[in-house]
This record gives C-alpha cells, structure tokens and sequence, in this order.
C-alpha cells in the first residue's frame, strides 16, 4: 500500500497521497482506493489514517472551545461576536450579568460596546444555529489590556507544543500569560512592553515556520539572541543616562 509523500510534506487539491486501504482523514477524499488531497497543507499519516494539515483555514466552532472575540454589533438582549469564523457568535446579555436581562433599565453599551474584545467559551453550536458563547466562567470575560496576535487556527496545537512544552517555554522565557483562542486569536500579558514583543516575535515565527523541521531549536536561539539585544539596548541606555547625568 504505497504512500507518496513524506510525513509532513506541503501538498495541494489534487495530489494523490496513497493508495491501498487507507481512511481518508481532515481535507482528503478517497477515489477508488486512492486517497488524494482536497486542501493545500501538510500530509500526516496515523496507524491507517491520512489526513492533510490545512495550512490557512477558517475556525470551524467547537463546544467547549475557548475563543477570542471582537464585539461587532449590539442587538435587543446581547451582542454578536467575531470570532473567525464562518459564523458569528452570540453573547447574551443575561449570560454576562448573571442575571436575567431588564431591557428598560440595563444598558448594554455600559457593559460591552462595539470593538471590545472578548474572552469566552463556545457552549452551543450546530448547523442550523450560529454559536452560542458564555463568558461566566474564569478567566473569561472583557479584555482590558496586553497585545493580540492573530494565527492560522491550525498552527495552535503547535504553539502549544506535545504535552504543552512549546506555550511553558514561552511563558517562562517571555514571563509573560498567554491565553490561546482555539479560533487562532492569542492574547499576550507581560510586566514590560518589551517581553509581550518577545512573545509576539516568538508566535509569528511559529506560525509562519511551523512546517520546517528543527522549529523548537530555532525558537530557543531566537529567544536567546532578542534578549541579548535587549540587555545590550538596556546597557548603552543606561550609560547614555550617566554620561548626561554627569
């Protein structure tokens, strides 16, 4: 049952990747036991699955997921949130006040306007009804500050890295938060301007280099020469500020 592609290889529609008994996985279809793939991405192989790794795609909502959403328009008892998707989302008002909503006396625009950014949770979603999110859990909730950095959805799992050692490392090296929206929105916190920019840099790459092998080595030399650079800005500054002082 051959295979013609090597495990992570860019493919595009069309190109065949097997034949045999196979299952045709995510963006591939099957042709008289000829598997071929439906999307541009990356082949990964499974025990008797092939499946392509869609190098840019959109959202595709799940329950449960956590999300990073832009308030795009205030209605009658709640607000719709772009959450890069197909789909636009809804945000009840009763959901975010924890209680029921009183039209003549609540005014939304107090509590989420348009263009705030949200942090929340898909808890419903199918075909026939846009995805319902809640913000009434931790962690949730309006966004008042940090930087946001926009990914390809796909690429999430490899910021975070098998069993989480790619988002810790970040984290630690950046000593910064970092919340991950399933949708491929992430929001970065740190103490100083300065490290939420090392983790900016450190995501882009990831995102526009995670198909090359030898990424997490990369990564760990990029942090490693950004932060040699910023202790020698920090020393000529400093002496910069002696000299005038004296």
């Amino acid at each position: 049952m051959p295979t013609f592609f090597e495990r992570r290889e860019i493919v595009t529609p069309g190109d065949l990747l097997a034949e045999g008994e196979y299952v045709a996985g995510e963006n591939t279809y099957k042709e008289d036991k000829k598997i071929y793939a439906s999307r541009i991405g990356l082949i990964e192989y499974g025990d008797r699955n092939i499946s392509v790794v869609a190098l840019r795609a959109f959202y595709i909502p799940r329950i449960g997921d956590t999300v990073i959403g832009t308030i795009t328009e205030m209605g009658f008892s709640g607000w719709t949130v772009d959450i890069n998707a197909p789909y636009l989302a809804l945000l009840r008002a009763s959901d975010v006040l924890n209680r029921p909503f009183r039209p003549q006396r609540d005014d939304l625009s107090a509590v989420l306007n348009v263009g705030d950014l949200v942090i929340a949770k898909i808890v419903a979603y199918d075909r026939a009804h846009d995805p319902q999110l809640t913000v009434g859990e931790p962690g949730l909730g309006r966004i008042t500050r940090g930087q946001i950095v926009k990914v390809t959805p796909t690429k999430i799992p490899r910021i975070i890295g098998r069993k989480g050692s790619m988002i810790s490392m970040i984290k630690q090296e950046t000593d910064c938060h970092i919340t991950l929206g399933h949708n491929g929105v992430i929001l970065i916190t740190g103490k100083k301007l300065e490290d939420e920019q090392l983790a900016v840099m450190v995501i882009h790459k990831i995102d526009e280099e995670s198909h090359i092998s030898g990424l997490t080595d990369r990564i760990t030399q990029m942090i490693k020469e950004e932060k040699t650079k910023t202790k020698k800005r920090r020393k000529v500054k400093n002496e910069s500020k002696i000299r005038e002082a004296n």
